[in-house]
């Protein structure tokens, strides 16, 4: 089967040409364009996400031969969550060629992060399919790129941050509560605030729920650091 044009451009951008371009088909094909001829990405996804995760340890090991356990976790977390591989469906454009069912097109899926996120652990399966674990991490080291050495040494994400110091101070788990909602229905905007026992609270808005959860955890983390 030959690609189309969208395709082709797309292999350009991740440096990889498919000798069976079903795979990269497949990889892009949401549920909601599955039938009983179609498959979708959901399959792939699943054995990307183990090869991604594989790939970053090797990373994260040969990057840090000292660093323990306990400092390397956080990192792989930060680097192979679903955040991360958004963003680097993003760099690619993957959004500009998946192929979507109506419904999942006119509510925004190709800016959807977690739809983003699965699509590109399945674009990494399909590489690992077409042309072995070698392409496959050679992908995945060239689009992660700086990403990998910038990546902090405590890279645990901001709501895990928060409840941890508020359980070490004895406080409850922090609370989220959605304040504002704005946009169409196919690009909300949500305004959340994040609360603590003490009355601290910070707010933040974002695309989405989770990651306006994140950026008001992290707004909040900032305020209770500058009162100390």
């Amino acid at each position: 089967m030959k690609l189309g044009a969208d395709l082709q451009a797309f292999e350009g951008r991740i440096g990889h040409s498919f000798a069976k371009p079903d795979l990269l088909i497949e990889a892009v094909t949401h549920a909601s364009m599955s039938s009983p001829t179609r498959g979708d990405n959901q399959r792939l996804e699943f054995l990307g996400d183990r090869v991604l995760g594989l790939v970053m340890a090797e990373a994260l090991l040969d990057a840090d031969k000292g660093a323990p356990e306990g400092t390397l976790a956080p990192r792989f977390n930060a680097l192979v969550r679903k955040e991360t591989c958004a963003d680097v469906a993003r760099d690619i454009a993957l959004g500009d060629v998946l192929r979507l069912g109506r419904s999942e097109m006119m509510s925004g899926g190709r800016r959807k992060q977690a739809l983003l996120g699965d699509a590109v652990e399945a674009v990494i399966a399909a590489v690992y399919l077409d042309a072995g674990f070698d392409a496959a991490r050679s992908m995945i080291l060239r689009l992660w790129g700086a990403r990998i050495t910038r990546v902090e040494e405590d890279a645990r994400d901001a709501k895990t941050a928060l409840q941890e110091w508020a359980h070490a101070r004895g406080l409850a788990t922090p609370a989220y509560v959605e304040t504002a909602r704005s946009g169409p229905d196919h690009a909300p905007v949500f305004t959340i605030a994040a609360k603590l026992d003490g009355g601290q609270t910070a707010h933040a808005t974002a695309g989405s729920k989770r990651d306006a959860q994140q950026a008001a955890a992290k707004a909040l983390l900032a305020q209770l650091e500058q009162d100390t």
